[in-house]
């Protein structure tokens, strides 16, 4: 019996998992895929998860294997400067493979103590009297008070739920693989660049050790979205698109993707969730996909840690749906822009010509951005100034910095006032007392998240002691010092 079953090992699971770890909640991940995918379906990190990544203390082993790009090109391929100023302390793109990625988050959640189990196929769910029970294909069977589908696009666990999954279907495909070529560098780079003049969804470039990721329109729409494409496609298309293959050959892998468009309807039944690409799906453009799932992880482990050490005020966990799936409506609504922009025909160009005068606005830029790298996200935390529901930014205390203060997954009380206490809650909410210049209100509260759910100056009422009480009460549970964290399953 574990306290959570998590049903996928891609990154929006094993970011869970080592959420949940690290509040002390016994944590299985079940991974149908007998050994990891060496695919690398996406290329790297924006700026918000970024942040995550440095809110767990990760940043550092993602930056020794990654390499920092600027952040231009990422809204339907149109290339404008990154505004100036950006509230971040981290204005850039991270380009790393997904395969390194899914290695340090994999290998995070099990420092933690996370259990992951490969080929295991999770084939029935039946929720009964505070648990859920787990069926896998060779007929073991499992128990769990919570489970979470973070299986992918095709997720089984939403299917057994029977839940909802609106949108519309690919209109077009677009291969992909890692292959080595014959031809000379310049003569890649010099058809790359004319060819991307007017199809974006088309590139040829070195990765290192002599391959070269490719990408490219296919024919038409596959009736199998899980077959991959034939080498021989992959040299049509080519041929069909660039004039020449390239002398392409010795492919790694093969891999198609479609622009199919999706959301759940509801991210939760009863003890069953879901999260990532599990929950929604988009085309690729802009490359938000991993970075969404690894924020609905972000956003849900500690509202789940908190259901079962029994701290979690009411509502609490609904929450998660209520503040993500609005995120991936907008998303979806991104990317379907987006592919518009990437049509070649007459009209989308006319439009994609327009917007590309508008982003030589500022305003306009960074609007969009903010939207691409997540970091104008605000979830709805009730009304306030206008910091609240708001991620705030890393900045230098005292002493270090802020995020280095959010490894242990707690809230955190940042009070320039001297005059506030966490009396009852100080298993949940550490406190950072003293001066910090750029914080712009006297005092904050953070949810583990990072999220600034109250703001007040300490001076009485709503803006101090008071006030303060209100939030953490409806955030962090009743105070107690007796709650403690589960404890892990043998």
């Amino acid at each position: 019996m574990f306290d959570v079953i998590i049903v996928g090992a891609g990154p929006t699971g094993t970011m869970l998992a080592a959420e949940l770890r690290l509040h002390g909640v016994s944590t299985l991940v079940l991974e149908r895929e007998t050994q990891p995918t060496g695919i690398a379906r996406a290329l790297g990190l924006h700026v918000r998860s970024i942040e995550v990544m440095d809110q767990r203390g990760l940043l550092d082993k993602f930056l020794a294997r990654g390499q920092k790009y600027p952040l231009d090109g990422f809204f339907a391929g149109i290339s404008k400067p990154a505004p100036a100023n950006l509230d971040t302390a981290h204005g850039y793109v991270l380009g790393i493979p997904q395969p390194l990625t899914d290695q340090l988050l994999e290998e995070h959640a099990a420092e933690l103590g996370a259990e992951i189990r490969r080929g295991c196929e999770v084939v029935a769910l039946a929720e009964g009297d505070g648990r859920v029970d787990v069926k896998l294909a060779d007929g073991a069977r499992l128990a769990a008070r919570y489970v979470v589908g973070c299986d992918g696009g095709r997720s089984t666990v939403r299917k057994l739920l029977g839940v909802g999954f609106p949108g519309e279907p690919s209109r077009v495909d677009t291969l992909m693989g890692e292959m080595e070529v014959t031809a000379a560098p310049e003569e890649v780079a010099a058809v790359v660049g004319d060819i991307r003049k007017t199809q974006k969804r088309f590139g040829v470039g070195p990765i290192g050790g002599g391959l070269y990721r490719v990408v490219v329109p296919a024919a038409q729409v596959a009736e199998d979205r899980g077959t991959p494409p034939d080498f021989g496609e992959v040299r049509q298309q080519l041929l069909a698109v660039a004039g020449t293959d390239f002398g392409v050959h010795s492919p790694r892998w093969l891999s198609r993707f479609g622009d199919a468009t999706r959301l759940a309807d509801r991210y939760r039944v009863g003890r069953v969730m879901l999260a990532g690409d599990a929950a929604h799906i988009h085309p690729p453009v802009g490359g938000q996909g991993l970075n969404l799932g690894v924020q609905d992880a972000f956003n849900l482990g500690w509202k789940l840690a908190a259901t079962i050490n029994g701290w979690a005020p009411g509502g609490l966990l609904d929450s998660y749906h209520t503040e993500r799936h609005p995120v991936a409506a907008d998303v979806l609504e991104t990317t379907r822009a987006s592919m518009l922009l990437l049509d070649t025909e007459p009209g989308p160009q006319s439009v994609r010509r327009l917007v590309s005068e508008l982003m030589d606005f500022d305003d306009v830029n960074r609007f969009l951005i903010e939207k691409l790298t997540a970091i104008s996200v605000r979830y709805d935390v009730g009304q306030g100034q206008g910091m609240l529901g708001r991620r705030l930014r890393d900045m230098g205390l005292e002493h270090g910095r802020l995020y280095e203060r959010m490894h242990a997954g707690n809230g955190l009380l940042l009070d320039q006032s001297g005059r506030l206490a966490v009396a009852g809650w100080e298993n949940r909410v550490d406190v950072i007392a003293g001066p910090i210049g750029e914080l712009g209100a006297p005092a904050v509260l953070l949810r583990p998240d990072g999220h600034i759910v109250w703001a007040g100056d300490g001076q009485g009422g709503a803006n101090g002691q008071d006030g303060l009480d209100q939030a953490l009460k409806r955030w962090f549970g009743r105070p107690g010092r007796n709650v403690t964290p589960a404890t892990p399953a043998e």
